[in-house]
């Protein structure tokens, strides 16, 4: 029981982002994953180009 009561007390001493901070957080994990599919594409592309010059 005292486990459930350590939890229960961390629970609430735990501060937990605002709904607005959660959807910035979200937005920049999106736009940084995309801005790295299209660096990671235009690089395949460029390697891809030079391999084939070969």
């Amino acid at each position: 029981m005292k486990f459930l009561k350590e939890v229960v007390q961390t629970m609430k001493d735990t501060t937990w982002e605002t709904a607005k901070e959660t959807r910035k957080d979200t937005t920049t994990v999106v736009v940084m994953s995309l801005a790295l599919v299209a660096f990671f594409a235009i690089v395949d592309a460029a390697v891809q180009g030079l391999i084939a010059l070969i």
